[in-house]
């Protein structure tokens, strides 16, 4: 539990933030710093094929096994979301009593079981929180961190027990790019899992499929008291546009396997207006129909103008895993149960999102998502505790142990 501890606490202080602005591989140096640690660390517990790789900054190690067994890889990211992260002074409460956490009071910030009751859930445990002003990291250092206990415990599983273990860790996954730049040829495993999801339980192997749509809209701006026939209001055209969508399909509006819209950005004037859409369902036909639908949209008002004074780019981002995993039924059965032996309830749900092995999975690697115990990402009320990621550490062991079971 100690080491666990240190690990996960020692890669916190590294700020990782990802940017998506830059055009780096990584794109922020904090990755490279945590990447080489990463290298080093791996090479003292005596992986073999240790490497870092500069074209796409990915780390990979394998723990040879010598078993006629099914070779299993598991993938971590180093980034961190859109928030600060600079100075992260990760604060450890033994023993939680189940009452409010008082993060920081010079600023007045409490973690409170009234605002989160999930909080309820982890009396008695190792709370994991940040002091009030960064995020903490549990997304997805708690990956890391239980990937890393996993590997020292799978060095007293004998070779002949179980196949390859290889892991790997990477840049830029919440700005949606570092597994764009995944070499599965530098990752020879049967099927792999990335440790990268919520509370203890949790195991998604649906994910969206999602696009994006840049929409770009030509006004004509005139002084108002000769507009007569003359004036377009970008500003406008913009609004009918979102106004012809469906107005429930909106993610505020929407759960479970319902797709939606999300109108991410607008920006402009009368002259010239910016719109950003993100566009997400788990059915592809239905995720056809709505690029479809905006499409129609926007052809039909080009269609009332002398000329078309919209344009825009619309592009995939990442597509529904399952289609893959299905293909590799083992990543799922071997997941499953391992959670049953370890008397862990699985929690298994469409995630509403996409993940690194949403990409990987299409690269020819079945990848679900395992949970790391963390809750509350991206912000100043993340938390984790040392136990939740204990269980996550024996839910990767014990699935190398299935898969060594196995006939």
């Amino acid at each position: 539990m100690r080491q666990l501890l240190e690990d996960f606490l020692s890669y916190v202080k590294v700020n990782t933030r990802s940017d998506e602005k830059s055009t780096f591989i990584p794109t922020t140096p904090g990755q490279i710093d945590l990447a080489l640690q990463l290298k080093e660390q791996l090479e003292q517990l005596g992986l073999s094929n240790v490497a870092y790789f500069e074209k796409n900054s990915f780390v990979i190690g394998a723990l040879k096994g010598n078993a006629a067994k099914p070779a299993i890889g598991f993938i971590a990211h180093v980034d961190t979301a859109d928030f600060n992260a600079e100075n992260i002074q990760a604060q450890v409460h033994y023993n939680y009593d189940g009452n409010e956490v008082v993060l920081n009071a010079a600023q007045n910030i409490v973690l409170s079981p009234s605002q989160f009751p999930n909080l309820k859930d982890y009396v008695g445990q190792t709370l994991i929180t940040t002091d009030g002003t960064t995020l903490l990291g549990a997304d997805d250092k708690a990956g890391i961190a239980e990937i890393m206990a996993a590997l020292r415990n799978l060095k007293e599983v004998p070779k002949e027990k179980r196949g390859d273990v290889w892991v790997a860790f990477g840049p830029d996954e919440e700005i949606g790019r570092g597994a764009d730049n995944f070499e599965v040829a530098d990752f020879p495993v049967d099927f792999a899992y990335t440790i990268d999801s919520g509370r203890v339980g949790h195991f998604e192997y649906e994910t969206f499929n999602a696009a994006k749509i840049e929409i770009t809209i030509e006004g004509t701006s005139v002084h108002p008291g000769t507009a007569y026939g003359q004036l377009v209001n970008a500003i406008k055209i913009g609004e009918t546009i979102d106004s012809r969508l469906p107005q429930a399909e909106v993610p505020e509006l929407t759960q479970d396997y319902e797709g939606f819209y999300l109108l991410n950005k607008f920006s402009g004037d009368i002259s010239l207006a910016q719109l950003d859409y993100i566009i997400r369902d788990h059915d592809q036909a239905k995720f056809i129909a709505r690029k479809n639908q905006i499409v129609a949209i926007i052809d039909a008002l080009n269609a009332t103008f002398t000329y078309p004074r919209i344009t825009y780019r619309l592009f995939d981002q990442y597509y529904n895993m399952k289609e893959i995993v299905d293909k590799e039924p083992r990543a799922v059965d071997y997941a499953l149960l391992a959670l049953k032996n370890l008397g862990i309830k699985p929690i298994v749900t469409p995630f509403r999102g996409g993940t690194d092995g949403s990409k990987i999975s299409y690269k020819g690697i079945a990848t679900p998502n395992l949970f790391t115990g963390g809750e509350n990402f991206h912000g100043p009320y993340e938390f984790i505790t040392l136990e939740a990621m204990e269980k996550a550490r024996d839910t990767i062991v014990e699935i190398v142990k299935v898969a060594g079971e196995a006939k």
